[in-house]
């Protein structure tokens, strides 16, 4: 019998109904996930583990193979969704992400103006979230860098991204007066704009000569003894640490 499984139902009151509906399968599915110790796939995994509030490595140890079996299952767990571009992800997620942030959320891009366009209250919902203890650091490129001439120039937009950065610190230009609100400016190569959210983290890779949005978009979560979660959260830390404080005064 799978004790964590039937333990960790009990305790949040989830009934082999409720969990079998979130995971989209029939109620003896989930009996003999429990009574058999059955390791249901990947998808149903991660429903599961999302609608009792843990991870599935918990719930399913014998997931993690020993070694670097262990490593590579953790990491393509942490894949939860992958979107043909940034525009397929929904407004609703992006709500959902910033405004469930509960310690840490992280941005790294070079005008982030679909951010703003998505979401027009912004800072507003930044604010809120800092009021509540979430720690926020925001990095944009710095509109008079060389890199961002080059992105302007691969993209073919005529000189336009510093204006375009610019445009867009106008919508956080409050935020800075707040403890617990950091605005930065990078200079840096960007390969990827990096939005985390807690253990949530979505990735917008760029293609040379495409704009962002048209652009994949990987979505993860973080998982014990995953790799991709860190990997990407590591470059953030890296480029911010060089990024150097934003003055809306100058």
């Amino acid at each position: 019998m799978n004790e964590r499984l039937r333990t960790t139902m009990l305790r949040g009151g989830v009934s082999v109904e409720e969990l079998a509906e979130a995971c989209e399968v029939d109620p003896k599915t989930v009996e003999r996930w429990i009574s058999h110790n059955r390791v249901p796939h990947r998808r149903h995994r991660w429903a599961a583990a999302q609608r009792l509030g843990t991870d599935e490595t918990y719930l399913w140890p014998d997931v993690l193979a020993k070694g670097d079996g262990r490593l590579a299952e953790a990491s393509r767990s942490e894949l939860t969704e992958v979107y043909p571009d940034r525009a397929s992800i929904p407004r609703d997620t992006w709500l959902r992400l910033l405004t469930g942030t509960q310690e840490h959320m992280d941005v790294l891009v070079y005008s982030g103006t679909f951010f703003a366009q998505t979401q027009p209250r912004v800072a507003a919902m930044l604010a809120e979230r800092v009021s509540a203890g979430v720690q926020v650091r925001l990095c944009f490129g710095d509109p008079e860098s060389q890199a961002v001439a080059v992105r302007d120039q691969e993209e073919g937009l005529g000189g336009t991204m510093g204006a375009k950065i610019r445009a867009s610190l106008t919508y956080y230009r409050d935020l800075v007066r707040f403890d617990g609100c950091e605005i930065r400016l990078h200079a840096t190569t960007l390969y990827n704009s990096i939005f985390r959210y807690d253990d949530e983290l979505i990735v917008n890779a760029h293609v040379y000569g495409e704009p962002a949005s048209l652009n994949p978009a990987l979505h993860f979560r973080k998982l014990d003894g995953g790799t991709l979660f860190a990997h990407y959260t590591a470059s953030f830390d890296r480029v911010w640490s060089e990024a150097v404080p934003w003055n809306p005064g100058g």
